[in-house]
């Protein structure tokens, strides 16, 4: 039961904040992405508190003419977890649920000022509990929201507009994961894990659909749902699916990235049919996730703030710190007894060891 209140960072369990509790790995983050509707830029931030860890941390990053530039923040957060602001990067919640805005101070060729608002009520996706033996891995909770997207990002002088009909997701999600510096006792006994992870927000002209999977070294899942959301839908105006499946994948040669695949879900009239088609590779580690030096709750000191810039065309996408993306891809949906219409959305990846069904 999500509530207006679940739109701060003050949450204490991987529930809703109506409950209480601690952890020293527990988080509550927000994240936005959004991208031009000629598929020309896309940007995404994320922000992040650490309670046990006393650590907040933030980043911005755009990319443009095949480049990411990426901002990166990181304080001690000295307990107050209601300051929304880490360095230059601030997030201001308008309307709880409805409306944010994240602003960007000038600092280190960067400046932005980007509103969000909701499509329609946030969904809220299936708790997520994952243990490695007897020690809890996961265990958190997120609302996520497809949003439209207003303001400017400006990089090195040059200032643009969003354009007329950019969209984005934004998410939501507090609770247990691995945080800050590695456990140095690991789980007994050793065993060879993976991590298998699809994310899905589609943008359309007057729905969104979200689909997400984890699953097993085999394939089997162990947390996935689909839903489609009407533009103006409110708690029950949604349609949930849990027997939803991404069909006839396949990977680009010598890399953990999807270069194509077809959503399917189930529906009363027959199965709606979603295809990908990928067109930029958005690298998550300018975000924090993965970043060997930017891990998430990491502590840097009482306040770092970094620009990194990474060349897209030159990196090594093998390799382990490129592994996790989005990519943002035109999508066309099929449904029985109407015409195709066309999307756009984020194909968000992350295999990490073992994956049979895919070969790797």
């Amino acid at each position: 039961m999500l509530t207006k209140a679940d739109d701060f960072p003050i949450h204490q369990t991987p529930e809703p904040i109506a409950y209480a509790g601690t952890d020293r790995n527990f988080y509550d983050r927000y994240f936005f992405n959004g991208y031009q509707p000629d598929g020309t830029e896309f940007f995404a931030a994320a922000f992040g508190v650490y309670p046990q860890l006393n650590v907040t941390d933030a980043h911005f990053s755009v990319i443009r003419d095949g480049v990411e530039h990426c901002l990166h923040a990181s304080k001690v957060m000295h307990m107050e977890r209601l300051d929304l602001a880490c360095g230059p990067i601030r997030i201001e919640v308008i309307e709880p649920l409805q409306k944010l805005k994240l602003i960007v101070e000038p600092s280190n060729g960067f400046a932005a000022e980007i509103v969000f608002e909701g499509r329609s009520f946030p969904i809220e996706e299936p708790r997520f509990m994952r243990r490695i033996g007897p020690r809890a891995f996961m265990d958190y909770t997120r609302l996520t929201q497809n949003v439209r997207c207003t303001g400017w990002i400006e990089v090195d002088g040059v200032r643009r507009e969003l354009a007329a009909g950019t969209v984005g997701t934004r998410d939501r999600s507090w609770g247990v994961r691995p945080v800050g510096a590695p456990d140095p006792q690991p789980p007994v006994p050793m065993t060879i894990g993976g991590f298998f992870w699809q994310w899905t927000p589609l943008n359309f002209a007057d729905r969104s659909i979200f689909f997400h999977v984890n699953a097993d070294n085999d394939g089997r899942p162990w947390n996935t749902r689909a839903v489609i959301a009407p533009d103006g839908a409110g708690h029950d105006g949604v349609y949930e699916s849990e027997g939803a499946t991404m069909d006839e994948v396949s990977l680009i040669p010598g890399t953990r990235h999807a270069r194509t695949g077809t959503l399917n879900v189930p529906l009363a009239q027959g199965a709606a049919s979603i295809r990908f088609e990928p067109f930029l590779t958005f690298l998550m580690r300018g975000i924090g996730y993965g970043a060997p030096a930017w891990r998430h709750g990491g502590y840097k000191g009482e306040l770092v703030i970094e620009r990194e810039d990474i060349d897209l065309a030159a990196v090594d996408m093998a390799s382990p710190e490129n592994v996790h993306i989005q990519a943002l891809s035109h999508v066309t949906l099929a449904l029985p007894g109407e015409a195709p219409m066309k999307g756009m959305g984020v194909f968000e990846q992350l295999i990490a060891g073992p994956y049979r069904p895919y070969g790797v």
